[in-house]
């Protein structure tokens, strides 16, 4: 069965792979160009190591600094106007997850007639005809791999919906480690772990091939190996490159193979209590693999090899419990808390959470174990308890 493998045009990765912006903004015919960030990496001055040499170049650029995380609809509707009144060239994103989607957002719709709610996936009724302006995508976080997708995430008033097709990815990515040297521990932390889920919900699914699974455990590998470090250590060079190339190539292998229950349920999650979207794929991630670990036993076991450990004494079944446990130890590691009581969420939350993740059907829909309503209230309580259940809701630990 033949494969469908989408990747963004060109990427830059490694360190100081900055460099290379002006020369690829040179390919472009473009001379008035939007650098979409948020406040905080202009404040520090990271977002002048882009416009500086844009500015040097001959560019005219303007700074727009309107983002916030987890950004709601009006966030995207009020840039997709701003874009539209200055007639751009070319937009660029330099940020994390949430100034990347926006960027996306802004650089497509913009060249089409509506609103954004009119184009997203679960209640949009206009479809994406054009590509719009040129996209230059420059993470500054290692996790959510926004530089290479063609999703664009926006808040609804208790969930999340996107924006999603091929025009929407970028021109060309630079994943510089070097900007990610200032990211705070829990940030780090944060992104790390959704860049994490990003590769595990990609090599469990049932979209997965050969060649997103051997993106998906490079990436398990890479992560897992480096993100306590990072967050300890923020300026240990290694670490960070490590972690920058892991979600580099996570977020190939997810969006080629897509993501599933973790991500559904992380969804309502920030909806409704505004909780980080890394914070919400770690404290739902040992709880959701836990659970559908009979499915996926095989690639549990494969999971919990590339995390640096070994199976070769272990059965098939005990090497996916292990590992389950082992994603669960990883999440307190870096600090984020490992059940929803650490969220400050109350057990009377968990029937409307159970709600809004129903709906998410895109995500469901590649899930190794489909998921029902019963399943994901069963699965949201166990993250609620702090204790892993699986299918049969035998208690696991």
């Amino acid at each position: 069965m033949s494969e469908k493998l989408t990747f963004a045009p060109i990427s830059y990765t490694g360190w100081d792979s900055l460099s290379h912006l002006v020369e690829e903004v040179n390919r472009f015919n473009v001379n008035k160009i939007l650098v979409i960030t948020d406040p905080f990496l202009q404040d520090i001055g990271l977002t002048d190591k882009v416009t500086a040499p844009l500015k040097e170049a001959g560019y005219a650029t303007d700074v727009y600094t309107e983002v916030v995380p987890e950004p709601p609809l009006v966030v995207g509707e009020k840039l997709v106007a701003y874009t539209r009144d200055h007639q751009f060239d070319m937009v660029i994103g330099v940020g994390g997850g949430s100034a990347l989607d926006l960027t996306k957002l802004a650089g497509t719709i913009a060249a089409h007639e509506g609103d954004v709610a009119d184009y997203l996936n679960l209640t949009g009724t206009r479809q994406i005809t054009k590509k719009g302006l040129p996209k230059i995508l420059i993470p500054t976080t290692s996790g959510t791999g926004s530089e290479v997708t063609n999703i664009s995430v926006l808040s609804l008033e208790t969930t999340k919906d996107v924006v999603t097709h091929d025009f929407l990815l970028a021109d060309v990515a630079i994943v510089d480690p070097a900007l990610t040297m200032s990211l705070p521990p829990k940030v780090t932390a944060a992104t790390g772990v959704d860049a994490l889920t990003h590769a595990i919900e990609g090599y469990v699914s049932k979209n997965a091939s050969p060649v997103t699974d051997a993106l998906a455990l490079q990436a398990i590998r890479l992560i897992s190996q480096s993100i306590r470090t990072a967050v300890s250590n923020g300026n240990d060079k290694q670490a960070r490159i490590d972690l920058s190339y892991g979600s580099y190539l996570a977020g190939l292998a997810f969006f080629n193979a897509g993501v599933a229950g973790v991500h559904a349920l992380a969804y309502p999650l920030g909806g409704q209590f505004h909780i980080a979207h890394g914070d919400s794929n770690a404290v739902l991630l040992p709880y959701v693999m836990g659970y559908i670990r009979q499915d996926c036993e095989k690639c549990m076991k494969d999971i919990y090899d590339a995390m640096g450990f070994s199976s070769t004494n272990l059965s098939q079944e005990e090497a996916a419990y292990r590992c389950v446990d082992e994603l669960k130890r990883l999440v307190e590691d870096v600090g984020i808390p490992s059940s929803l009581k650490g969220f400050d969420i109350g057990e009377n939350a968990l029937t409307s959470l159970t709600k809004d993740a129903i709906k998410q059907t895109r995500l469901l829909a590649r899930s190794p174990m489909p998921l029902h309503e019963e399943d994901i209230y069963t699965i949201y309580h166990a993250a609620y308890e702090g204790k892993v259940v699986e299918k049969r809701s035998v208690s696991m630990s």
